[in-house]
Order: structure tokens, then sequence, then C-alpha cells
């Protein structure tokens, strides 16, 4: 299967002139310059991303990639691999945290399965991707084939294509994988040069000696992976199908000129894997929130990210990220209705 071409070609530029425009308004607005701190930064990078001088983020699509992981052979998880498939039938039945915040966000919200060791029935609102079972155990052998991570990569970029017909306004990736920290963990030490003990954490509660042994791993698996640093290489060597899907999702966000709100660790990960590969989508992300899980901060280092929240969140499942869209929300409708000086019969500063 061919790559998506979001993944060969660099995603559109940002609108120049809508930048300045933007900085404009927000100057003429009845509030001192740089007032509203950091939402006016938000809403300026909308105007530009979004081409128009009216930013809105009211149509939001959430696709929440699902998958298994052969790492947990290892034992790096607390918890079973059967709670990946039940967490899916969750979802499909409206009772996770994200089925909950996208309902009062009226968001559009969907589950995309790319392969679980247990089985999943067909269920409302998840579409069946499925690639295998499993990714193969990554401290032994590569995740994926290359036909593997090439389906994942379309699975994501198509997500990332039915936002775009839908005419969604912003695109929110979210994860579900027993193990995928440890697999975003390695692919993160790879691509940064990070050693694991840095890292690696308690995913869903290792306790230390658990974070430990999950280092210890990772480390074995960087040893088999090599000095290869190529971004499809280590992906395919060290990623989740569900890692890889976030990745061509947020590539195909940006090639289709939708911004992405970029969630927690996972997400982060599949964020950086896309910079990686084409540094100009870094241009089309908004990042939600730092979260508990401690690899986070270096990767956002790395990313030149500042996110909105630091909530202490590590659920995943793109949770955080909608907790965020509020925020998106109050900087578009400030940027938008407030009135101008000249509007509001205000004096200007000299």
């Amino acid at each position: 299967m061919a790559l998506p071409a979001a993944w060969l070609n660099p995603p559109p530029a940002l609108d120049e002139t809508r930048i300045a425009s933007g900085r404009a308004r927000q100057l003429d607005l009845t509030k001192p310059p740089g007032s509203l701190g950091r939402l006016e930064d938000v809403a300026v990078a909308l105007c530009a991303q979004q081409g128009t001088d009216r930013p809105a983020v009211d149509r939001v699509q959430i696709s929440i990639f699902a998958a298994d992981h052969g790492v947990c052979e290892e034992g790096i998880s607390a918890f079973p691999q059967a709670v990946t498939a039940q967490m899916i039938a969750n979802f499909a039945h409206q009772g996770a945290a994200i089925s909950v915040l996208a309902r009062h966000l009226d968001a559009t919200l969907e589950v995309v399965n790319l392969g679980t060791v247990v089985p999943v029935p067909k269920l409302p609102g998840v579409l069946d991707r499925v690639i295998a079972p499993a990714t193969a155990n990554f401290a032994q052998q590569p995740a994926m084939t290359a036909e593997q991570v090439s389906r994942a990569l379309q699975a994501g970029d198509e997500a990332a294509a039915r936002a775009c017909a839908a005419g969604m306004q912003l695109f929110i990736g979210g994860d579900m994988g027993i193990g995928n920290t440890t697999s975003a963990a390695a692919l993160a030490c790879a691509l940064l040069h990070e050693q694991p003990h840095h890292l690696a954490g308690p995913g869903t509660g290792l306790d230390a000696k658990g974070v430990a042994h999950k280092a210890e791993v990772i480390a074995r698996a960087l040893d088999r992976h090599g000095a290869d640093r190529e971004p499809l290489a280590v992906l395919a060597s060290l990623g989740g199908f569900e890692i890889a899907a976030l990745t061509g999702a947020i590539m195909g966000a940006a090639s289709r000129r939708i911004p992405v709100l970029v969630d927690g660790f996972i997400v982060s990960v599949a964020a950086l894997v896309a910079v990686h590969q084409q540094p100009q989508v870094r241009h089309w992300l908004h990042f939600a929130h730092r979260s508990g899980e401690p690899g986070h901060g270096r990767v956002l280092e790395a990313l030149a990210a500042e996110p909105l929240l630091d909530l202490g969140m590590r659920l995943g499942e793109g949770s955080g990220a909608a907790v965020a869209v509020p925020l998106l929300r109050q900087a578009c409708q400030l940027h938008n209705e407030m009135a101008s000086f000249s509007e509001a019969g205000v004096s200007n500063a000299l």
C-alpha cells in the first residue's frame, strides 16, 4: 500500500496576510495590547490556519484510534490487553470520559479500530480498519511490516479526509491501546536520542519497579533497532498501529488546512514523528495540555510547544484536548465579537 500524499509532501503554508490582519485587529480591540495573553496568539494562529479574519472552532471532529501492542508480552502494563477492546465498547456506548466531553462540546466522535487481541464486534460509531490483532513485540522484532505501517498511516489520513468533507474546523486525535506509553516512549527516545529512564513513565499505573522494567524493555528495543532515525523506519520498528494512524491523521489534517489540537503524551509523540517527516506540520498544531506522564515535557520541548493547560491529566482518549476546546472557542469569540476602540468610542493609547 502506498504512503499517503501528506507523508510525502509538506502541508500548505499559513496565510501570512491573515497573521498581519489578525494582529492588527487584536491591537484595535478595546483592551491593552497583549492583555488577553495567549488567547490572542491562538486567535491569530487560527486566522492564518483557516484563512479568515473571523476564525471559529464550532465544528470539531474527535477521532480515537485504538489498537493493541505486542510488547505487552514483556509485562510492561498494569492492565490486561482485554481492556483495549472493552474500552472501544465503552466509547461506543457513550460511557468514557471522551464520550461525555464530546457530547457536551457537540463534537463528532468516531472510533477507529486498528486491531485488538480480543475481537471487537460491530458497534455504533466504531470503524473497522483492523490491520492485525496487535503489533509484533518490538523488543524482539519490528512492530510493523512496511505494509502495516502504510495501512495505519492511511487509516489516519482517511479520518482527516472525513473531517475535511464534513467541513470540520478543528481536528482532535485520541488514543486507546494498552501498552502504548511504552511504544510512545520508545519512539521519542529514538527520535530525540534520549535515554529510556528519562522518558518511561507509569502509564496505566506502574510502580517504580515496573517503570524501571519498562525502561529496560525500551532500551533493548532501541539496541535492536540500531542507529536509523528516519521517521518511517522508526515508526515501523517501534510504533503502534494507533500511533501511526495518529501521525497520518495529524499530517492529513494539516495537508487539508484543518488545525489540529494535540492531546497528551501519545498524540504528542505522533506529532513528533509527523514534524520530523514534514517540519511545516508544526505550524498547524495547537497543544492542549501538559500530561502527567513524565516523558511529555521532553516531547513538548522538542516541538517548541507551550500547552494551554496543566491539569495533571494522563487519561488519553483525546480527553485533555477536549477539555481545552472551550478555550479555543473563547479566543475566537473574543477576537470576533469585541468592539474596536473606534466602535466603542474609547480612547486608545497614544
